[in-house]
């Protein structure tokens, strides 16, 4: 949900040109007011580079996933994750009773992402947590790739077929715009800006909320997500604006399913 907007301080290229040419060059100010205007200059400019690196990092390092995906090694490795997310109408009882997300579909970038918080510790959920430490890069890698296709097919059918996404009610569209939460998550909330976020629509609005509400908590060694964008993203909602919101976006058509596996496995 939300998303920055990173500004490019604007370079005149021919303006520095001209300056570059001695006998052209405007005059300059005492060198006493170079250093501080310097130091001025830099301050403002500092911020925005920071940005420009932190967005130029996220999207070399989902390059670098999508390079090294092999979803063939994805399914061979997948056998832990159907015990959950292959089973329709699974639930977790902790920390509370939600349905399990549903992960076929979802942007491999995103999986990679949500596991590698898992085994850092900046998601809290310690059966995640277990499975998470467990896997290499090359495997969280593999298994998004897997998921990223896994049920493909019925899912080009179900596109087919789906209508419209319903519009929210006023309430509930005057706190996604709030949060600007389609500038990254896409308008219908099933095609992200980037990979590493997540599809929301048709996700099962109980799992949502569980989400969006674990940014909210602090304090606790079991639960919690640390991710500093969606912390400052639900501080300024209610538990029930949280779940207003959850409703609608679970609401919508989208590529999330569960895919049962296979009894021939």
């Amino acid at each position: 949900m939300g998303a920055f907007t990173y500004g490019v301080p604007h370079l005149d290229v021919p303006s520095l040109a001209y300056a570059s040419m001695p006998c052209l060059a405007a005059p300059r100010a005492p060198p006493a007011a170079r250093p501080l205007t310097l130091a001025l200059t830099m301050k403002h400019a500092i911020p925005h580079l920071l940005a420009i690196a932190a967005a130029l990092s996220t999207v070399l390092a989902a390059s670098g996933t999508a390079q090294a995906q092999d979803a063939a090694a994805g399914e061979k490795k997948a056998a832990t994750c159907i015990g959950c997310h292959g089973i329709v109408g699974y639930q977790a009882s902790f920390p509370q009773v939600y349905k399990v997300p549903m992960i076929s579909g979802q942007n491999a970038g995103y999986i990679v992402a949500a596991l590698t918080a898992y085994k850092k510790g900046e998601r809290k959920h310690p059966t995640m947590r277990g499975i998470a430490v467990a896997l290499t890069d090359v495997d969280m890698a593999d298994l998004g790739a897997f998921y990223e296709t896994h049920g493909q097919s019925a899912l080009k059918n179900i596109a087919a077929t789906t209508t419209a996404p319903r519009a929210p009610s006023a309430a509930v569209g005057a706190l996604l715009t709030k949060g600007a939460c389609a500038s990254c998550h896409g308008a219908d909330y099933n095609k992200p800006l980037i990979g590493a976020y997540p599809k929301l629509a048709g996700q099962h609005a109980d799992y949502l909320y569980v989400a969006l509400t674990s940014y909210a908590t602090s304090g606790n060694p079991h639960v919690g997500r640390s991710n500093g964008v969606m912390v400052a993203q639900v501080k300024p909602y209610s538990r029930s604006e949280l779940k207003a919101m959850a409703d609608y976006l679970g609401s919508l058509p989208g590529d999330l399913k569960v895919v049962p596996q296979s009894r021939w496995r």
